[in-house]
């Protein structure tokens, strides 16, 4: 089977996902890779704690359907994300308030927050910007992972899809550092280098109701009507685009891919992209495109929000120090203290503190916004 296979099919209403889902997974011919007693990894985009009508999570009804076609292939589904906003519960919410939790249980998965089950350092090959990666250890440990990403904009990579859905599978501190560097390739690169170490076998992008204009979470619904699938995430990006009336190439992410891997060509299978391609508004002018990247990469210095031990509520457990990834955390003076410098914001010790000892710090700047 070629791997840069793109299955198109239509989908004009959640109602029908299953439906869809199975279909292009059929285009492809790829689901009898899932075994029974697999582990299988679900990776929605579970950016905020939004309804599914605003279009800026991935659709329940698609998390549910994958849910419940991998129970069918005998496997066992495990859904999990780790939220966009920088602050500790945010992922429980998020999970929650989009319905995605509720939507897996119906579907008979289990649910994950990346934000509690734990960090493990992994090496990129070839890396372009990260030597070493902090990435999720639901990641890591999934026997298949199957990406669903929302086909949205972006407001400093012009379209989010199967690439960058994967950066969900590392902690906030990478994350807001490679926001920070505000130039779009520079970040696409990162991307790459994070999906090369949390590399989905499979990837469904819900185009039902996509998002345009400011994306990836103020924009607008879109209605496009589609699934696609591939088992390649650039390849499904590059048609993507097509579906979006964007120039491929004109998306940071496919560009990096394009240098780095020559000439990438998709084979579509299903539905012809142009009998159904919708133009998608652009975003605005972005803050971090329009500003030089030193003064965004020092605004993101004073924008913080850290995890600090109350010295008064620890009762020096130890739970703390045993689950940081990072190991961050040491005990002194009969009280857990945190290393700023080592901390990578997964906020695992505030999640894990049976005391509750643990309490956001917020600079000045994060005060105020």
């Amino acid at each position: 089977m070629n791997p840069n296979r793109v299955a198109l099919v239509r989908c004009v209403d959640y109602s029908t996902s299953k439906q869809a889902v199975r279909e292009a997974i059929d285009l492809l011919g790829c689901f009898d890779e899932i075994k029974a007693g697999m582990r299988i990894l679900i990776k929605p985009n579970v950016l905020a704690a939004r309804k599914p009508e605003d279009a800026a999570t991935t659709h329940p009804s698609l998390v549910r359907a994958v849910c419940e076609l991998v129970r069918e292939a005998g496997a066992h589904p495990v859904v999990g994300d780790c939220a966009g906003i920088t602050s500790a519960g945010a992922t429980a919410e998020a999970l929650e308030g989009s319905g995605i939790k509720q939507a897996a249980l119906e579907g008979g998965g289990e649910v994950v927050n990346f934000q509690t089950a734990g960090f493990s350092k992994a090496e990129p090959e070839n890396p372009l910007r990260l030597n070493e990666i902090y990435v999720s250890d639901s990641v890591l440990d999934a026997d298949y992972i199957i990406n669903l990403p929302k086909l949205k904009t972006h407001e400093l990579t012009t379209m989010t899809g199967a690439v960058k859905n994967m950066f969900g599978a590392v902690p906030l501190r990478i994350r807001k550092e490679a926001h920070m560097m505000a130039d779009p390739l520079v970040f696409s690169e990162i991307l790459l280098d994070i999906y090369n170490v949390a590399t989905p076998q499979l990837s469904l992008i819900d185009a039902v109701v996509g998002m345009e204009g400011d994306g990836p979470s103020r924009g607008k619904p879109i209605n496009v009507g589609a699934i696609l699938a591939s088992k390649d995430g650039i390849s499904l990006d590059i048609v993507a685009a097509q579906l979006m009336a964007l120039d491929p190439l004109s998306i940071p992410s496919n560009r990096v891919a394009a240098r780095i891997y020559g000439d990438i060509s998709p084979q579509i299978v299903g539905v012809n992209v142009d009998d159904i391609a919708v133009p998608f508004k652009k975003p605005g002018p972005s803050l971090l495109r329009m500003l030089p990247s030193r003064v965004v990469q020092k605004a993101g210095d004073f924008f913080t929000i850290r995890p600090e031990i109350d010295a008064n509520k620890c009762t020096a457990c130890g739970a703390c120090v045993r689950n940081c990834p990072a190991e961050a955390i040491h005990m002194e003076k009969g009280h857990a203290v945190i290393d700023d410098s080592k901390c990578i914001l997964c906020y695992c010790c505030r999640e894990l503190c049976p005391a509750a000892a643990v309490k956001p710090r917020k600079s000045l700047l994060a005060r105020l916004l």
